[in-house]
Order: structure tokens, then C-alpha cells, then sequence
């Protein structure tokens, strides 16, 4: 049975495969981009006929720089993709297992695109909604 910081942990794990991306499994007070964040954002529980399977949602959060408004958009545009070196998506569904700790997990989307305050600082940003079924 997993725990939820172990699937975070897995997802975390998968995004840190994309290179130059930092990965938090904790909300960061000063995030350091490009950064991608993994929140819980509800768990269903019984899922299944015995109540054994939880299907978790959660938000990973990608926040990038804008410094230079242009490149900051093509990087989180790269993220965004679905096949490109940078695919947050690709990059989640590549052990969809999580390293045994969960089922399945998949991206449903990507939505909430565009700039986002956090301390005063303004990021380029994009959400993606992963769901996890785990035990």
C-alpha cells in the first residue's frame, strides 16, 4: 500500500527526467524555476468492489521564469507538449507504476496557462492534472 508522499515521490522521480527541470514535492515558499511542483489535490476512495484502490489527483504545477517573456513562453510550451524532449506528460507516463507504488497514472490535462504571482514574483505557468490509482 503507498503512501501519499511515495507517490509523490514517483512523481517527482518521473519529472526529474526532464533536464534542467527541478522538481518539489512540497509547496516551496521561494520556488527556484523552471520548477515543477506536485500537489495532492483529492483523494476518491473506494474505487473498487473489496475498497482497496484510492484514485488520487494531482496538480503538478510548472512554473518558469519571464525574464525574457518569449523564451519563457517557448519553455513552458515545450513542457506543455505532448511528445517534445521537455513533455511534463511524457515525463509522468514514463513508469506509470511509479516504481510500484501505484496501478496506473496518467495526465488528463493541461489547463491554467499563463502568468501566476507567488511572493511577489510573476512566473509563466501551466497546471496538469495527473490521476494516480494506488492501494
Amino acid at each position: 500500500m503507498a503512501d501519499i508522499q511515495q507517490l509523490r515521490t514517483g512523481l517527482a522521480t518521473n519529472l526529474a527526467t526532464i533536464s534542467g527541470l527541478r522538481t518539489s514535492v512540497d509547496i516551496p515558499d521561494n520556488p527556484n524555476p523552471p520548477i515543477a511542483i506536485v500537489q495532492l489535490i483529492r483523494a476518491e476512495y473506494h474505487q473498487d468492489f473489496r475498497n482497496g484502490m484510492t484514485e488520487y489527483t494531482f496538480a503538478v504545477q510548472v512554473l518558469v521564469g519571464r525574464a525574457d517573456d518569449r523564451t519563457a513562453q517557448r519553455n513552458l510550451d515545450a513542457y506543455c507538449s505532448s511528445d517534445s524532449a521537455s513533455s511534463v506528460k511524457k515525463a509522468i507516463e514514463s513508469n506509470r507504476t511509479l516504481s510500484g507504488y501505484a496501478y496506473d497514472c496518467v495526465v488528463t490535462e493541461m489547463s491554467s496557462y499563463g502568468s501566476v504571482l507567488v511572493n511577489d514574483t510573476t512566473y509563466l505557468a501551466a497546471e496538469f492534472s495527473v490521476r494516480v490509482l494506488a492501494s
